[in-house]
């Protein structure tokens, strides 16, 4: 008897497995929902972007000289004058990729990270700075990608900073040193709000959002007080410029960054990343970028194929409607494309990333 009943369970389990595969909607796991439009409307994919433009948020993905060349082309062909490279390292590390990079000078600007070494003892700050001026003499150009999600800073190599967020007293001498140094600092704060949530049937975003969740823990700041890290650093560091990536993650409530672009000059945001978490409400992003057209950079921050680019040009140039892209993202939803207008365009892709680069050419 116990040998039929766990074949009949095993079978039961096996149809269920069918059923979730090939369309037993009862069954279905919402890991596997794989929606396609049927809507017959126009389809635009764009072959390379409509103006040049400059990458404002990339990391080292060329893991050879092969991949590095097969980079620039890919870069030629999407018509990307430059990528920008956030190796959050310092050290041995960073300097062997300045080796690396070094082969395209004019195509490739690395950023570093910080060096936290002994920040938790008496003292720390000194050391730390002098790293930060020795990765500048090697071609840094910036500082990021930070990264805080509550625990303080876990980007920069060779340790994170545990327990220490951008507006920490001891971060002081280092905002300091790239405001000396006209470094602008690329910072990841949050996550998005969807990973706040429960991961309940009321979710918008589950299928990202379970994948990414973020507990509450004791000591481990909120995606309010994240936020708020953030505005008292660039308040507190008026000469330094900020650069919050990934909308600051406020997707959900774009006014939150918006007043505080309305407040500091010294604040961008770069767009990388979060073409899905706003490709799904067209109209109020197209106000947003028409708003906020001198603060925004174009970022990508999801490697270097061809696909990744035309996605991102398809939302931002085309009035593409109800497609999906499950290659890339995770959510169930539809996208849509903002149609910017030319000029808005030209300053998202190249010339606001041009004012960074007067900024770190002031020395």
């Amino acid at each position: 008897m116990k040998k039929i009943t766990l074949l009949l369970s095993c079978t039961l389990m096996l149809i269920g497995a069918a059923l979730a595969q090939t369309g037993g909607a009862g069954q279905l796991l919402l890991s596997n929902y794989r929606p396609v439009s049927i809507y017959k409307i126009p389809v635009n994919i764009p072959e390379k972007a409509r103006f040049p433009l400059i990458d404002m948020h990339s990391h080292p993905y060329a893991s050879s000289m092969a991949d590095l060349d097969k980079w620039v082309k890919t870069m030629d062909r999407m018509g990307i004058r430059k990528t920008v490279i956030l190796t959050m390292a310092t050290g041995k590390e960073f300097d062997s990729l300045v080796e690396v990079y070094g082969k395209y000078p004019d195509r490739f600007e690395l950023w570093c990270g910080f060096d936290y070494t002994g920040y938790d003892k008496p003292g720390f700050g000194p050391a730390a700075v002098k790293e930060l001026e020795r990765c500048f003499k090697k071609g840094a150009k910036g500082v990021g990608e930070l990264g805080d999600k509550g625990d303080g800073e876990l980007y920069s190599k060779p340790l994170p900073g545990k327990g220490m967020h951008l507006d920490d007293p001891r971060m002081k001498p280092l905002l300091r040193k790239c405001a000396e140094l006209h470094m602008p600092i690329n910072i990841h704060v949050a996550e998005p709000y969807w990973m706040y949530l429960p991961s309940d049937s009321t979710n918008d975003g589950l299928m990202n959002a379970a994948t990414w969740k973020v507990t509450a823990e004791p000591g481990k700041l909120d995606h309010d007080q994240l936020i708020q890290t953030l505005e008292n650093a660039v308040r507190d560091n008026p000469n330094t410029i900020f650069i919050a990536c990934h909308f600051a993650n406020c997707e959900h409530d774009l006014s939150r960054p918006g007043a505080m672009l309305d407040k500091y000059s010294n604040l961008y945001l770069d767009i990388a990343a979060r073409y899905a978490e706003t490709a799904n409400i067209p109209r109020y992003m197209a106000k947003f970028y028409e708003k906020y057209q001198d603060r925004l950079l174009y970022g990508t921050d999801m490697g270097m194929d061809e696909h990744i680019y035309r996605v991102t040009f398809r939302v931002l140039e085309t009035a593409d409607e109800h497609f999906y892209e499950s290659q890339l993202f995770g959510y169930h939803w539809a996208m849509n494309g903002f149609n910017l207008p030319d000029g808005i365009l030209k300053k998202i892709y190249l010339e606001n990333a041009q004012k960074i680069e007067r900024y770190e050419n002031k020395q």
